[in-house]
């Protein structure tokens, strides 16, 4: 009998983050294009889509804190872009930079590294062929102006 590629044994913790930060991605386009963020509609949003529930905890994880803290996101993403205006970003790239200066502000658990390359391959897969090289400069500026992860 063939191994079922959902059993949680045969995902790493690497590979079930990765798929909910995809996820996050996703739920949080969504979110940005129909103006609803509430629990309900990623709730509905995630039946949709396959992941294991730990991936689906996750991308819950980031979607809840990046919509709650996006005030402090958006000032941090505007102070390290200063010759764009936010309105002007691709909405993929703007969506991937609020999830990842979340992880970058708020998530003590997640090494700096790691969110930084999360956030590298993932442009490089939904984004454009620019955004991976946008994204890490955004990514750079934040990380050294904004002083650490908060509480």
């Amino acid at each position: 009998m063939a191994e079922n590629p959902t059993d949680s044994a045969f995902h790493s913790p690497r590979t079930t983050r990765r798929k909910g930060r995809e996820l996050a991605l996703q739920a949080l386009y969504q979110i940005e294009m129909t103006g609803d963020p509430s629990g309900a509609a990623v709730d509905l949003f995630l039946r949709h889509f396959e992941g294991s529930p730990k991936a689906k905890e996750f991308a819950r994880r980031l979607v809840s804190g990046t919509v709650s803290q996006r005030a402090e996101i958006d000032r941090l993403i505007a102070a390290a872009t200063e010759h764009w205006r936010l309105d002007r970003l691709a909405k993929v790239d703007f969506v991937l930079l609020r999830m990842a200066v979340y992880e970058l502000r708020f998530c003590a658990d997640i090494p700096m590294s790691v969110t930084l390359d999360e956030a590298i391959e993932i442009a490089k897969r939904f984004g454009s062929e620019e955004s991976a090289g946008f994204i890490n400069g955004v990514l750079d500026r934040v990380a050294q102006t904004s002083g650490g992860k908060a509480e």
